[in-house]
């Protein structure tokens, strides 16, 4: 049977679309996924990596070579794996998914001739944090630099959507299928509202770019008739500046009255809890970024299969999507102002078409439709 090793430097508990990617593989194939974390699954083999510890001295020394744009050294610094390669090359693997682009050395070391990569690009790399000023000073060139090195080479690649696909193709020469970070699909029907309030909800990992406090905002300008559950995980890796920026917004968001600040939920619970518990979910991001402003997260495809309403920012990816299957509503602007216009006006008939028409977008925006999507462009790749 044809064998595959999935590399991710991540724990999989906290990434699900790569945890979609084994689900759709792991039952024609035999395979092997290389991670920080996972649980474990009769069905495909764990090799544990061990994360490389950023100590201050480390960050320090690969600093120096990122400035002098020394990329190997400042690669095996940052990313310190080699002492797998030898042991992952002996298993002599057909297919090697790499995810996200400082995996992508590693699965090259690891391919020698025979290996044949495919690249699953989540974010645009050459502008991933380019509204941080660190970034740009560090990496920006760094992931150019990787960019250039290493997609040319690959033998196929997948990312989000069109926007990131054009993008890549535009700058690197190879067009991606695109995979969305759609759910899967749940059986479930719309929970129509009968009586107020409508209940909103957001759920994600907390950023500081992604200026949270506008949700907080919006719900200030808003009747009763509205309240809102921001659930948010905050990853253990968060510095201590978002550690304490979270804290001042719990509070910010109980003094409102009307919003509450709740823990991360199960991935098993998100759809189940957004479905029974929620009516209409809010993505309202400002672009202050390249990956911001062509973003499709997993949060819009686990609110369609919850069965929710949206109320979405001018994100051309969300808007279209939302616009398309009549979800919810579009702000014009990335403020508070702007989506609570949108908001005050809904009634609760309008409010139960929006679910109605997520209960029929639900059949078509679904991990099913991916899998065969990755399915195909293994199979070209085995036949090639």
């Amino acid at each position: 049977m044809t064998s595959l090793l999935i590399i991710c430097f991540n724990d999989l508990k906290n990434d699900a679309r790569v945890k979609r990617q084994i689900e759709f593989v792991k039952n024609d194939y035999t395979v092997t996924v290389a991670c920080f974390d996972a649980h474990k699954d009769a069905k495909y083999t764990l090799y544990n990596l061990k994360k490389t510890k950023l100590t201050l001295f480390r960050k320090a020394i690969s600093s120096i070579f990122l400035l002098l744009g020394i990329n190997s050294i400042a690669y095996r610094i940052l990313h310190n794996y080699y002492r797998y390669i030898s042991d992952l090359r002996k298993k002599d693997f057909d297919i090697i998914i790499a995810n996200d682009i400082e995996t992508l050395p590693f699965a090259f070391q690891i391919a020698g001739n025979r290996s044949k990569i495919f690249f699953d690009a989540h974010e645009y790399a050459p502008r991933h944090f380019e509204d941080r000023l660190y970034w740009r000073i560090f990496f920006k060139r760094f992931n150019v630099a990787l960019c250039r090195q290493f997609i040319p080479k690959v033998h196929g690649m997948c990312t989000i959507n069109n926007s990131l696909a054009k993008a890549y193709e535009d700058s690197y020469g190879i067009k991606p299928v695109v995979i969305t970070n759609a759910s899967d699909y749940f059986n479930l029907k719309p929970q129509l509202r009968e009586q107020y309030p409508i209940r909103l909800v957001h759920h994600g990992i907390f950023t500081v770019s992604r200026q949270p406090e506008i949700m907080i905002d919006m719900m200030k300008l808003l009747d009763d008739r509205f309240i809102l559950d921001l659930i948010y995980l905050v990853p253990e890796n968060s510095s201590s500046r978002t550690k304490q920026y979270f804290e001042d917004f719990k509070k910010n968001a109980q003094a409102s009255g009307r919003v509450r600040v709740l823990p991360p939920l199960k991935s098993s619970e998100i759809v189940s809890t957004l479905h029974d518990q929620y009516d209409m979910g809010i993505i309202l991001v400002p672009p202050v970024n390249f990956n911001y402003e062509n973003g499709l997260p997993n949060k819009l495809f686990d609110c369609i299969q919850g069965r929710l309403a949206m109320a979405v920012g001018p994100l051309k990816e969300i808007a279209y999507i939302t616009s398309y299957y009549k979800l919810g509503v579009v702000s014009k602007e990335f403020t508070a102002q702007s989506l609570a216009d949108e908001l005050r006006p809904l009634t609760l008939p309008m409010l139960n078409d929006f679910k109605m028409n997520a209960d029929a977008a639900a059949f078509e925006m679904n991990a099913g439709f991916n899998k065969k999507i990755l399915l195909d462009a293994i199979r070209k790749l085995i036949l090639s």
